[in-house]
């Protein structure tokens, strides 16, 4: 080699080292630049975060300076100014006691007061809303104003709110929690000495999803209570929506530099404060002279979720970089020599015989005979142990003359022993055949073995059915002796025997229901039947059970009254009830409703729904609709739930040709979903209702509750009407309530636990809505009652009253002002002026009793009862009444 050509290959055997070092440094570089790149843009976040909230803390500041201007100005001035001679025309209503409900025109604001007060609190009241009309006539969060007086130490509440409805409906409980925890608050502000202004931390308003802080304000008055003005002031419109507002919150800042910073200096950036608490990350920014800080916790995976998308392109390259500067390393640092190539053939070598050591094991571990046989040499190349044990034995040559006569395969006996040959031929080489030997002997042997014990299998699964159908049997009868016995002894403690007898044979009968189910030796009975007559025999059954857990039950059953459908009833009833009892056994508070529908799909589709309000199925109670008694379940103090009512229920749900399906989520309730295909039968058209031309007035506060109630009484042709929609002298046959205060003449009371029909007055029934027979029974059985109350008007003693009325001279009269009394007080009552209502009743129950009519007297009197009770529905339904008793006279 000459010179040149050496200095050129030593200069060349320089290059990788060089390239390497370049790499390395690359790679270096790229990873710094990209921490640099990580930092900057979470400073950059950081940065951007601490802005927004110094600028939530002065819109914050400036809202408290806002309301503390406000403060004063309505206790200075608004409070404090003279009552007027408008203050005699305004009105309150007394909502329950203690809690009075200011009447107003204009209906931005509304305003409750708590506690005994006079006129001067009231006309104060009026002010005070009507000024924060005006201020809060554009705003869309709500707000709130609590006044604690100190003259009379009533409470008066300002809101934009619906108070009226909030105290009256679902959320009174609510309401009363807030304003007593504001009082004790107000209280307390009171009586601290070196308090003046105290501000509460951030709160949530749970069915607006509003978050507000309270600002309380005393005021000290010689000779008085101290007076305690508090504001909650929202801060919803203040927050950026990208911003969760529950991540806030409001605290003490114990740093002095709050208290002594001016109250219009604005906060700079600054002033802001950024801590690491374990995996959260605390921005705080404090309030100008108000002793508080707004702080804003944030996960640290947000504040990474947000730099990763920031910066995610550029990253992206830089990682890319980095890949390729590592292949560039790695290829250059490791390059292949000679030495690689010495290295691969010894393990070509090594590699061969690893595969030919394979090749034997696998041949010697086969259950069957290998042989391989060169024909050219007459040698054997390859055997295992059954081929060379049968060798000996064995002329190749004859085997393989008969093998190529019979498509390569021989049966031969060896030793009284039968062996079929295979023989192929080598691909490879020509004259190479590969024979396979297989002991026929020891299959039919092992196929021998294999269908006895199928036989044995099927005889033990047979064996059990058998057995458990006749244990059954044995239990069934002793258990039912010992329930009927145990009912018969009149000790209360026979009645929990009994009971638990009475569980021992529905077992019984559930387990004999599985082993045939199980069997598919059941037989269903297919009839025609009304699902609401099922329903009807199933709600008296689990009716003990859920009364017994102060539970409530409610059917809503979608199908027309007079649906029928064919199938098996029988099934069906057991599926239902058994999944309700289940219901029932895992919830401990709320209610349980039933759903009954057909698909729209497919008209002979039924769906029912149970859903309960309960802790949840678990999942391991739901592998019980796989296999029964799979796994544990709930139970109650009153026993454990049945871990063979999924298995069970959904086998019926497929014989109904259907199946059954549980979905459970954990402290919110479990949804059970039962299909099931039963063939709807036609429905006769224009059939006449039950209740056709009957108006019925429905009084239900629960809308569940009204649209069962509705839908039973529309079925059967009724009309309905609630108090919302009747007219002011439209009339009604019946009237239905849920509310035992407001059935004060004849009607029905809806109950969700009653048994049946029960009579608990003259003309009044209480009833259980979930049980369209009882409810059918009950309506008519008032119905006739009433025809038979009309018959009595309109006896030969209402002539004698009217010719009473004839005979005592003031007929005349009677007719010039009577009527006019009634027509008034259809006008009165719709106007709602209560106080000139019970002066008409009071006159025309004085005229009642001048002329001894004293039917109209007695109705006069629960008028005026009414009246002082402020029953709307009530008093519209006497005043009809006496309009009708008027026009008998007449």
């Amino acid at each position: 080699m000459s010179q040149s050509e050496t200095t050129a290959t030593g200069k060349f055997s320089l290059l990788p080292g060089s390239i390497t070092r370049f790499f390395l440094l690359l790679i270096i570089v790229l990873l710094v630049t990209m921490g640099v790149m990580v930092q900057s843009a979470v400073n950059t976040w950081l940065k951007d975060r601490s802005y927004q909230i110094v600028d939530i803390t002065h819109a914050v500041h400036k809202r408290i300076d806002t309301w503390r201007y406000a403060t004063w100005l309505i206790y200075d001035n608004i409070a404090a100014a003279p009552g007027s001679a408008s203050g005699e025309n305004l009105q309150e209503t007394r909502l329950k006691q203690d809690v009075y409900y200011l009447e107003k025109t204009r209906r931005k604001t509304e305003a409750l007061i708590f506690g005994s007060h006079d006129s001067a609190t009231l006309e104060m009241t009026q002010r005070m809303s009507t000024y924060l009309d005006t201020l809060w006539g554009a705003e869309t969060v709500p707000w709130s104003m609590y006044y604690l007086n100190g003259q009379d130490n009533s409470m008066i509440l300002i809101s934009t709110l619906p108070l009226k409805d909030l105290s009256s409906g679902f959320k009174e409980s609510t309401i009363g929690s807030i304003v007593d925890s504001r009082r004790a608050e107000m209280l307390q502000q009171a009586n601290a000495l070196d308090e003046r202004e105290s501000f509460s931390s951030l709160r949530r308003l749970a069915w607006q999803n509003g978050h507000y802080f309270t600002l309380r304000t005393t005021f000290n008055q010689p000779g008085h209570l101290a007076t305690v003005v508090a504001f909650d002031l929202p801060i919803n419109d203040l927050i950026p929506p990208d911003m969760p507002l529950d991540s806030f919150r409001l605290e003490p800042d114990n740093s002095a530099q709050n208290m002594r910073a001016p109250a219009d200096k604005k906060e700079s950036p600054e002033s802001a404060s950024i801590t690491f608490n374990g995996s959260k990350i605390e921005i705080a920014s404090p309030l100008n002279s108000t002793g508080m800080r707004l702080v804003w916790q944030v996960p640290f995976g947000t504040l990474l979720l947000d730099t990763l998308q920031n910066i995610l392109l550029p990253l992206l390259l830089n990682i890319g970089l980095l890949a390729l500067a590592l292949f560039g390393y790695s290829t250059f640092r490791f390059q292949p020599g000679r030495q690689s190539e010495s290295l691969s053939s010894s393990g070509s070598s090594n590699e061969l015989r690893v595969l030919r050591a394979l090749n034997e094991e696998i041949v010697s571990i086969l259950p069957l005979g290998l042989l391989v046989h060169d024909q050219e040499a007459n040698r054997t190349i390859m055997s295992n142990k059954i081929a060379d044990h049968l060798l000996p034995h064995l002329n190749l040559q004859n085997i393989t003359a008969m093998a190529d006569q019979h498509q390569g395969v021989i049966q031969a006996t060896i030793n009284n022993e039968l062996y079929e040959i295979r023989q192929f031929r080598s691909q490879v080489a020509s004259r190479t055949q590969i024979f396979i030997i297989r002991d026929q002997d020891r299959e039919v042997l092992v196929n021998k073995k294999l269908k006895q014990a199928q036989r044995l299998y099927e005889k033990n699964q047979q064996g059990r059915a058998v057995f458990m159908q006749n244990i059954s049997d044995a239990f069934k009868r002793p258990l039912k002796e010992l329930a009927s016995q145990a009912a018969s002894i009149s000790a209360p403690e026979s009645q929990q025997i009994a009971s638990q007898a009475d569980n021992l044979v529905r077992m019984v009968d559930e387990i004999q229901l599985a082993n045939m189910l199980e069997n598919d030796t059941w037989k269903g009975n297919a009839t025609l039947f009304s699902i609401q007559d099922l329903i009807n025999e199933v709600v008296p059954e689990v009716l003990p059970v859920i009364k017994r857990k102060g539970l409530q039950l409610l059917i809503n059953n979608h199908l027309p009254a007079n649906d029928k459908r064919h199938g098996d009833r029988d099934a069906l009833r057991r599926i239902v009830l058994m999944l309700i009892q289940y219901s029932v056994t895992t919830t401990q508070i709320g209610k349980i409703t039933l759903e009954v529908s057909s698909d729209e799909s497919a008209e002979d589709r039924l769906t029912f729904r149970i859903l309960d309000t309960g802790e949840g199925v678990t999942l391991s109670e739901v592998d019980n609709l796989h296999f029964p008694f799979l796994n544990d379940t709930q139970s109650d103090r009153y026993g454990k739930a049945n871990a063979l009512t999924f298995w069970l229920c959904d086998q019926l749900a497929r014989k109904l040709g259907g199946h059954l399906n549980i979905k459970a989520r954990e402290s919110l309730g479990t949804r059970y979903s039962l299909h099931v295909k039963m063939a709807a039968t036609p429905q006769e058209e224009d059939e006449e209702g039950l209740l056709d031309d009957v108006v019925i007035m429905v009084d239900v506060t629960s809308s569940e509750i009204r649209n069962i109630v509705v839908r039973q009484l529309e079925n059967w042709g009724a009309s309905c009407i609630t108090p919302d929609e009747r007219l002011t002298s439209q009339e009604y046959d019946l009237f239905l309530t849920d509310n035992p205060s407001n059935l004060t003449a004849s009607g029905l009371l809806l109950s969700d636990d009653e048994s049946g029909v029960r009579t608990i007055g003259p003309g009044q029934m209480r009833v259980n809505f979930n049980m369209s027979n009882a409810m059918q029974e009950a309506v008519l059985q008032l119905i006739e009652e009433q025809l038979a109350q009309e018959e009595i008007l309109e006896s030969p003693l209402g002539g004698d009253e009217n010719a009473e009325l004839h005979a005592s001279g003031y007929y005349s009269l009677f007719v010039d002002t009577v009527p006019d009394d009634v027509k008034r007080l259809y006008t009165e009552s719709a106007a709602k002026d209560f106080a000139a209502l019970a002066q008409t009743a009071h006159r025309l129950k004085g005229v009642f009793a001048m002329l001894n009519l004293v039917p109209g007297k007695q109705l006069c009197e629960t008028l005026e009862h009414l009246i002082r009770e402020k029953d709307a529905s009530g008093t519209e339904k006497y005043i009809s009444d006496i309009d009708t008793y008027v026009k008998s006279l007449l």
